[in-house]
């Protein structure tokens, strides 16, 4: 009787064993975190995965770029969402953290848009006036040509990703002037542009409903020219971007299985369809 309890025992033992083990390679979800611009379009794939694959969980939280790379060097995220390339720095603390370089998948493209009241007559502006504006040098419409009244600056806050592009690529990394009111997302710069007739903002293509856009020149000797596929993909509209996931799970079958897709021509489709380009 002992030897038949002790044979249970040891069975029961090996049992516990491979389904212990199974558990540690059984993901119960994916965890996905980082840029706002690219929340609602990552949501929205999200969404169209696990419809179609129903035994698949993918959780998707924004905070920002910089939130979201934070998470993947504590090992807190599967997948960052970054509307900016990664930086060297980053690079080097997820290494030391994952004992290997993360993997970069550009997944969209965007143009930083220009957003600004409907009912503003401008057509047109330089990065020259742009960088003007957001540094402080311009702060009143009559210096571009419309009425006498300061010019309401809405930025991203600091750990945008969208902030940093901007401020690298538009201000030449000058600091925004201190009269910019910081927003939590781009969606809350939308709105308050929408309301307010002297505002100026910028953010994802995605999200310019109920604003009006600007075209851009690159000098004003240039021509202008909008955030359009065509004009992205030909490279001559000033300031288009990628909008990137990073990740040291590549391999990860769950992981690489829900990446794969977002490159299809399904994701890809969807990718359009929130607003945003396809990369292929």
């Amino acid at each position: 009787m002992f030897k038949k309890i002790l044979a249970l025992i040891i069975l029961s033992s090996i049992s516990l064993v491979v389904i212990s083990g199974c558990a540690q390679v059984t993901r119960s979800k994916i965890t996905i975190k980082g840029s706002d611009t690219m929340v609602i379009m990552v949501q929205r794939l999200a969404e169209e995965y696990m419809s179609s694959y129903k035994d698949k969980v993918i959780q998707v939280t924004g905070g920002g770029s910089g939130i979201g790379i934070a998470a993947l060097i504590n090992k807190t995220t599967d997948i960052a969402m970054a509307s900016r390339a990664i930086k060297g720095d980053e690079i080097k603390a997820v290494q030391k953290s994952w004992n290997r370089k993360p993997k970069e998948i550009k997944v969209a493209l965007d143009g930083i848009t220009i957003y600004v009241n409907e009912a503003n007559p401008i057509r047109e502006i330089t990065l020259s006036q742009l960088k003007d504006i957001y540094t402080g040098e311009i702060t009143n419409w009559k210096d571009l040509g419309w009425e006498d009244y300061p010019i309401v600056v809405y930025t991203r806050e600091n750990n945008s990703g969208t902030y940093v592009f901007f401020k690298e690529h538009v201000i030449q990394n000058q600091d925004y002037t201190n009269k910019a009111q910081s927003m939590p997302g781009t969606g809350s710069i939308v709105n308050a542009i929408a309301r307010e007739k002297y505002s100026i903002g910028y953010g994802g293509i995605a999200y310019a409903k109920g604003v009006k856009t600007l075209q851009i020149k690159k000098d004003p000797k240039s021509s202008s020219y909008l955030p359009t596929e065509e004009n992205i993909k030909k490279n001559i509209y000033p300031i288009s971007r990628f909008l990137y996931m990073y990740t040291c799970e590549y391999e990860d079958p769950e992981v690489k299985s829900f990446l794969d897709w977002t490159l299809s021509p399904s994701g890809q489709k969807l990718v359009k369809e929130v607003g945003y380009f396809p990369v292929n």
